[in-house]
């Protein structure tokens, strides 16, 4: 990803024009490193995203919504007392480096004005937020604390001056001319794009290959053409966001790359472009992180399972063969005069065989004739009851592997206040242990939030996330006459129109959901059913989220990721 010094610069000019003398109304912490100030400026409330994430580290303006925990960090805490109500001053890249700064001007509670700096780093896994006394420059707060035993260059906490992380003694290449550029470079050498990264701040190996790209290795004029461009656009802020594709992976920039095999998507502005670039790839990184737990277990007890019908199969093939072991037993019986104690074997007619063939059967020598013969009944007796009890095992098993699916599922899809539904219906299930806890007041009882989508005629589509939000949905939530679907025999989510008559397209887009939250949305045609809510039952002591229905029609769809992010919005005619 090539959030560099170029972007960084993109993304701080349109802040700056849009922020600039904006008041700060509140600050949340949805995360342990990722903060959302609400601003207010030019007539509008404007989202800011600041994240530093190793990962996904960055800043801008965001239409995602957060789920914000019920008590705020000491972090969060600090920053709405020294920030809050405050008045953006200036927003200031360092350089054409990935270091920002937010200038805040306010007043403390006996009426002195103060400034505070917000700076954010975007340097991946040693990307920070601190907070910073202007005035004295000591550091009030981090979202990562970088201890002398860390970082003998500088220390990063509450206390410490704060220092600028250290220079790679590269030039700005937006300070300089084309002359200077060129001769920075050593055209004999080759590996010219490796040149250029190692001499420039800011430059990433995207814009690199694209200067190098573009001159073609032509002559050092070519060369100081491409640049002087390439810097005009930078200076003269002219900068083109969009989605690209690199070495078969999606990518983003703010320059049209040349080199680039597609210009995937074009956005209006920098923030555009990042949200949605970024929507939702930290969160699955943070449900992978917190679910990972729960994923390896299910995982394991899924193949428990899978090596249990295994066994219950060859226990089955066993127990097939029990009618022979009750036909041993009745020709030895029939012929207990012709055997006596201490024959290994018994040459026996077979007179249920038609043509009355010569049978050998063994037997134990140490045992009478009588007994050899019991022997052969109580095996029998054995196999038989075993097939039945197998059968019903492996009914069991079937079923165990179906709700492992359908969780394993639910994960792969789930948002982050899903995982902690899916670990709490693991713990009332009995598949993982409750942690004793302290007594403490009861709270009520949490309800299920399934997720809302909306057909292009405005009606609404409720989808659950995990078991619990299905059995809400579908046993609480919906009417006796809203439309049902689920995907046919295959682990996926509980979808409802909530409507008794929808039209063929809401009908097509809910089974676009089903087949989109399911098991197979990678597939190209997958099958759908649907039914009225009256139709759907849930069995006696069935696990949360197993139903079963009748009176139900079937269509195919082929999942479409583009028509699911357009169902979350709802229709401009219906607000």
């Amino acid at each position: 990803m090539a959030f560099d010094g170029i972007v960084t610069r993109a993304i701080t000019h349109e802040l700056k024009s849009t922020l600039t003398s904006g008041r700060l109304m509140k600050i949340y912490q949805p995360t342990e490193l990722e903060l959302i100030f609400t601003i207010r400026s030019q007539g509008k409330n404007h989202t800011l995203l600041l994240s530093a994430h190793p990962s996904y580290a960055r800043f801008h303006l965001t239409n995602d919504s957060y789920q914000n925990p019920k008590e705020p960090p000491m972090l969060c805490m600090l920053l709405r007392k020294h920030l809050v109500g405050n008045f953006v001053e200036d927003i200031v890249q360092y350089e054409n480096e990935r270091v920002v700064s937010f200038h805040f001007r306010g007043k403390n509670e006996i009426g002195d004005v103060t400034q505070k700096t917000l700076i954010i780093e975007v340097m991946g896994k040693h990307s920070n937020i601190l907070l910073v006394d202007k005035e004295k420059g000591h550091i009030l707060d981090s979202i990562k604390h970088v201890s002398p035993a860390q970082n003998r260059y500088r220390t990063l906490l509450p206390g410490h001056q704060y220092k600028l992380p250290p220079s790679q003694d590269k030039l700005n290449p937006l300070t300089i001319d084309e002359e200077t550029f060129v001769k920075k470079l050593d055209f004999n050498s080759g590996k010219l794009d490796k040149q250029i990264l190692s001499t420039y701040m800011g430059f990433s190996p995207v814009i690199a290959k694209e200067i190098t790209y573009r001159a073609n290795l032509g002559t050092i004029e070519t060369y100081k053409s491409v640049f002087r461009d390439i810097q005009s656009k930078l200076i003269n802020h002219e900068y083109e966001p969009n989605h690209i594709k690199l070495e078969q992976k999606d990518d983003f920039y703010v320059l049209p790359l040349s080199f680039a095999s597609e210009q995937i998507n074009t956005f209006p502005t920098v923030s555009a472009m990042l949200d949605d670039y970024y929507s939702g790839k930290a969160e699955r990184d943070r449900v992978k992180q917190q679910a990972g737990d729960l994923m390896r277990f299910l995982k394991n007890e899924l193949d428990k399972n899978v090596r249990k019908i295994k066994k219950h199969n060859q226990t089955l093939q066993k127990a097939e063969k029990a009618e022979h072991f009750k036909h041993l037993g009745e020709l030895l019986t029939a012929s207990l005069h012709t055997v006596k104690k201490g024959d290994k074997t018994a040459s026996i007619v077979d007179y249920y065989d038609p043509p009355q063939k010569q049978i050998s059967i063994e037997l134990n020598p140490n045992k009478t004739p009588s007994e050899n013969a019991q022997s052969y009944f109580k095996t029998y007796n054995k196999l038989k009851k075993s097939k039945q009890m197998v059968q019903n095992e492996m009914v069991k098993a079937d079923q165990e592997i179906t709700y492992l699916e359908e969780l394993i599922q639910h994960i792969a899809e789930a948002r982050e206040q899903d995982i902690e539904e899916i670990r709490e219906e693991l713990r009332e299930q009995g598949y993982i242990k409750t942690k004793a806890k302290h007594k403490k007041k009861k709270n009520k009882p949490h309800t299920p939030d399934p997720e809302q989508f909306y057909a292009s005629d405005g009606t609404l589509i409720l989808v659950g996330k995990n078991n619990k939000q299905n059995e809400y949905l579908t046993t609480k939530l919906a009417a006796k006459d809203d439309i049902w679907l689920h995907t046919k025999d295959i682990p996926g989510s509980h979808v409802v129109i909530r409507d008794k008559n929808p039209s063929e397209q809401t009908l097509l887009e809910a089974a676009n959901l089903a087949a989109s939250y399911s098991k197979s949305k990678n597939s190209a045609s997958v099958p759908v059913d649907y039914t009225l809510i009256r139709h759907v039952k849930k069995p006696n002591g069935a696990k949360p989220g197993y139903v079963t229905y009748d009176n139900q029609k079937s269509l195919f769809v082929t999942p479409d990721l583009a028509l699911i992010e357009k169902l979350r919005q709802k229709p401009e005619s219906t607000l």
